[in-house]
This record gives C-alpha cells, structure tokens and sequence, in this order.
C-alpha cells in the first residue's frame, strides 16, 4: 500500500461531489461542513460539479482527476453519497492516482472509490463526508471529532471506542432549526463478540454493504478473492435493506469464497429510521437486532472461525468513527478492544 502524507494546517484540501452535486439541493449543511474544515485551519478548494446536480459521470471524473493532479491539494473530501459512483469509475485514469496518492474522506455510495483506489494499492479513509459529519447540527459529535482530526492529521495507532451517545435519525436538512443545536442521542451501548478470543490484526476492507454488492456484479474493480485477507467491515445505508437482502448479499460473497478470506468481521450500527421510513423505537430496535443476527449466523455459515463483532459506530449512523480503509486493525476479542492505524 502507498500512504500518502497527512495534510497540514494551511494546507489546501479538495471537496468534490463525485457521486452528484447534493449541495446544490441541501446549501445549509455543506456551508456549515466548509466553515468547519476551515475551523481546522484547512482551506476546502471546490470543482466545477461539487454544487451541481445534474452533471454528468465525465465531467465528476474530471473533477477528481483534477483535484488529484494538483499538487497544492493535500488530501479530498467527499461532499457526500448518492447512488451512481460506480457510473464514474470507468473515466478514472489509475495513473493520475498513482503519482500523487492523497487522502481520501468519503463513505456509503464513495466506497466505489474508496475500493477503486484500494485496487491500486492507494489506502484512504471510510467516513467524515462534508454534509453529514462537518455539517451535523449544532457540532460534530465529539466522537466524530477526535476520530477524524486523529485520521486527518497524525498518524499511529487509535483506539475505537463505543459511543458515548448515539442517534439513527436523520434531520431534516431544509429546515434552519436542524443546525441551532445537536440532534438528541440514545444512551450509550455496547458492541456484541461472538467467535474465538484469539486477538486478529490485519487491513481493513469493505464498506456500504450494498455498494460492494454492484462492485462485484461489475467486477472490473475487484481483485482475485485470494488477494484479500485481514478485517472486513460492512454497513447498511438509509435505504434500510431488509435482513433478506443482507442474508442474499452475504451469502454471495461466500458463494464468491470472498468471506471465507477475513479473519474478522466488524459490524456497523446500522439505520433502523429514515425520513422516508419512520418507525416507532421498538421497530427500529428490532430490524437492528435482526441485522446483527442474520449478519452473524450467514457469516459463520461459510467461515465459523472468524472473529465477529456488531455495533460499532462506523456506518451511516452519529456518531461515525473514521476507518482507515486499507489500514491495520487490531483486536482483541478477550479485551473487547479494537484499534486502528490511521
């Protein structure tokens, strides 16, 4: 893997839309995540198609191209997710990536990219999207915040941790009030083990479950299944997939013989409410709960002797802590702990 150096303070960084310009749609959030990376003592430099909805896959492409091939750019930002990355990747050039490999802030539909960049050796970094994370009402999440001033500046170990406090509810980005204060949070839980108590180190891969679903119907960017080892990590999006579905995908990537190569499986918190689907608690808590458990039982069915852990705050819910995508985990089931190398 080629690490690429970690930005400084007055360093530039680039904030790109490549799955479609949403700050066009949504100002309000991506506004308040600019003036946040500013707070950091970063300068965010803006693409022709970061505030624009209807552009075109090329023109997405030339946008990164272009943000990777300045050399006063330190490292990029995705605005946000969408559902049409993967439309982008064909225009990618791998070698524009190769000569100056930076840091990369994205999640949910920018695991296209996240994985793209993986295939050419080049780590970057799962979470810490400009509207959903920098642009959270009131302030980051102090969870959010450690993790990604630790992911974006430093280097070394870091120790995961279950949230202090968390929400799956989405706010509602048209209404001015959603930014006067942080949303109100759920008590604190704990993650769930299952699976021996031999520690397991390894690189983190994975990501939004339904993305890596696509990425290995097209399979352009997919390496050989044996050239993947170590931590896979996966979570759901707002869509709210049903436990046949994530049985369905699952049981695909162990059909592949891709789950039988991880000696662990991390687990994100997933989304149990959305705007378009809201429920009551109790309903939110059981499709969770019938997550982790189908989650679990398909996984050992093809690979019984992998480490799995369920709950972590590494997905669409807040907080969300900062992976390092291609990146050393630690864990230690006997322990309950888990640590990351940003």
């Amino acid at each position: 893997m080629i690490f690429a150096a970690k930005p400084k303070p007055g360093d530039k960084v680039a904030v790109v839309s490549p799955s479609g310009g949403l700050p066009e749609l949504f100002p309000a959030p991506y506004e308040l995540g600019l003036q946040r990376l500013r707070a950091l003592g970063i300068e965010p430099v803006e693409y022709p198609t970061t505030r624009r909805l209807a552009t075109t896959p090329a023109e997405r492409a030339a946008d990164l191209h272009a943000a990777w091939a300045d050399p006063s750019i330190r490292a990029v930002f995705a605005s946000i997710g969408g559902d049409d990355q993967i439309t982008v990747l064909k225009h990618l050039d791998p070698e524009v990536f190769r000569a100056d490999p930076k840091p990369f802030f994205g999640y949910s539909d920018n695991t296209n990219l996240l994985n793209f960049l993986y295939s050419l050796g080049i780590p970057a970094f799962h979470g810490g999207s400009v509207m959903a994370q920098l642009g959270r009402g009131g302030a980051l999440h102090p969870d959010t915040e450690k993790s990604l001033l630790a992911a974006l500046f430093s280097s070394g170990p870091f120790e995961l941790t279950p949230a202090s406090g968390w929400t799956d509810r989405d706010s509602d980005w048209t209404d001015p009030r959603t930014f006067e204060s942080s949303p109100a949070l759920f008590p604190a839980t704990d993650w769930q083990w299952s699976g021996p108590l031999t520690p397991v180190s390894g690189r983190l891969w994975g990501g939004c479950l339904e993305i890596l679903d696509w990425q290995l119907a097209v399979g352009r960017w997919m390496l050989p299944v044996d050239e993947y080892s170590g931590v896979l990590f996966l979570e759901t999006s707002e869509e709210l997939p049903t436990a046949a579905q994530v049985h369905r995908i699952l049981r695909n990537f162990g059909e592949r013989g891709l789950l039988q190569r991880f000696q662990a499986v991390l687990w994100a918190r997933p989304k149990g409410w959305s705007l378009d689907q809201p429920v009551a608690d109790e309903v939110a808590t059981a499709y969770t709960q019938d997550q982790y458990a189908t989650a679990r039982a398909t996984v050992a069915e093809y690979n019984p002797d992998a480490v799995f852990v369920s709950g972590l705050d590494i997905g669409h819910t807040d907080p969300q802590l900062i992976l390092p995508y291609g990146g050393q985990a630690d864990l230690d089931p006997a322990a309950g702990r888990i640590t990351v190398t940003y």
